[in-house]
């Protein structure tokens, strides 16, 4: 069964449920989804983006010993961290050596679940070297914080490579608070974040026809930038969505995303406060949509 077929809805306003749309992309698609179903929503999945690791792109830091130079990793998203596992796996020798000086992966929220004690072999075969960190606000800035003052050590920061859209300013701002607090980051573009086209918009587009959407979460403001440029191939913008439901909730994970979104023009009705997982946005949408419920 396809990622499509599995979670878009049949049509819109003919769920019992309320219809949640969201423009995650496909590595975070199936864990939403499931989380929406679970919850009694019917989830119209509408995908703007996709993603392609580049493991290869780790090559200069993973021969022998490589990572020597380094102090840190520090993985913003999901994807990296795929990606460097993936890059690693093909590895004889750690890049790390066995002794020297502790060795920092930091990581957000629910993303750590995949750093476990496998992960960490790929990097260094001596565990007690590294030491694992996880900031409290699952954001950028809450990652640069937790890694704290870098005193000009060197840190690898996997990112996406944005391509059909403007880079959002997430990342460059990320870098920079690396650089404020001390760090002297190297940019590795792990994967490539691509617009997935001119028609992506087109299950949002139907849905809003019929009126029969309820809510649309987004969950990086690069899926709204995509969303947005798709509405224009079909002549509309988001004021006209809105228009065609009224009453439509507008939900951003975390403050990050919502701050995105508003640069954009698009107006966020509920920004989940817990957004090292899903969970947050289950929350806001309960709460928003309970009159649905009654």
């Amino acid at each position: 069964m396809s990622i499509t077929t599995a979670f878009t809805c049949t049509s819109a306003g003919t769920s019992e449920n309320p219809i949640v749309a969201f423009t995650t992309p496909p590595n975070y698609a199936e864990r939403l989804s499931h989380l929406l179903t679970v919850n009694a929503y019917s989830p119209l999945w509408c995908p703007t983006l996709s993603i392609q690791p580049t493991p290869s792109s780790f090559a200069p830091y993973l021969s022998s010993h490589s990572l020597q130079p380094f102090s840190a990793i520090a993985f913003t998203s999901r994807t990296a961290i795929q990606a460097f596992h993936t890059a690693a796996a093909a590895l004889r020798i750690p890049p790390l050596s066995h002794s020297g000086h502790p060795f920092i992966v930091a990581a957000l929220g629910k993303d750590t679940d995949l750093i476990d004690a496998e992960f960490l072999s790929r990097i260094c075969s001596n565990s007690e070297r590294i030491r694992v960190l996880v900031p409290p606000t699952a954001t950028p800035s809450g990652l640069a914080a937790v890694l704290g003052p870098g005193g000009g050590r060197r840190v690898l920061c996997p990112v996406p490579l944005v391509v059909g859209l403007e880079e959002p300013p997430v990342v460059p701002a990320f870098l920079q608070e690396l650089r404020d607090f001390g760090w002297a980051p190297a940019r590795v573009e792990a994967y490539e974040t691509r617009w997935a086209g001119p028609r992506c918009a087109e299950g949002i587009v139907k849905g809003s026809e019929d009126e029969g959407m309820d809510a649309v979460v987004f969950t990086s403001s690069a899926e709204v930038e995509g969303l947005l440029k798709s509405l224009r191939e079909f002549g509309l913008n988001f004021e006209e969505v809105r228009r065609r439901c009224p009453g439509l909730v507008v939900a951003a994970h975390g403050p990050v995303t919502a701050a995105g979104a508003e640069r954009l023009g698009v107006k966020v009705d509920v920004v989940s406060s817990e957004f090292g997982s899903f969970d947050g946005i289950i929350d806001v949408l309960n709460a928003s949509l309970q009159r649905l419920r009654i």
